[in-house]
């Protein structure tokens, strides 16, 4: 079975990587974007099962990223994990509110984050469909 694919999308390169070697080293494969117009691009073309997304990046915020992948019907079904160094309540309810799985601010447990990945890349291969039988 392939190791499912992770995006981080944050622009501060020492997150950034703290999130790669993290995320890699618990047995995801890892992709990485700094800015969220990458990120939908990277959403677009890759299909990652999880999002870790950065709320304040340049070109496209995480919230616009956010709204414009729950709004694909292709891309609809990617876990988004929001991670912001704001200490704005709201931003929380706003970020679920659109359909993000969660909303962790920085700094953050390793431990957790890597718990939540596990258990929300397990939620999406029990969700996928059973091939039907001719």
């Amino acid at each position: 079975m392939p190791r499912p694919l992770v995006l981080i999308a944050d622009d501060h390169v020492a997150v950034r990587a703290l999130l790669v070697d993290a995320v890699s080293a618990a047995g995801f494969d890892v992709m990485a974007v700094e800015d969220g117009g990458a990120a939908l691009d990277a959403a677009i073309l890759h299909r990652p099962q999880v999002l870790l997304l950065d709320v304040h990046m340049p070109v496209m915020d995480g919230f616009e990223v956010l709204r414009r992948l729950k709004q694909d019907p292709q891309l609809c079904d990617i876990e988004v994990v929001m991670l912001t160094a704001s200490g704005d309540a709201s931003g929380g309810a706003e970020a679920l509110a659109l359909g993000a799985a969660h909303y962790e601010a920085k700094p953050f447990s390793l431990g957790e984050l890597i718990a939540r990945l596990r258990r929300l890349t397990a939620q999406a291969r029990t969700a996928e469909p059973l091939a039907s039988v001719a």
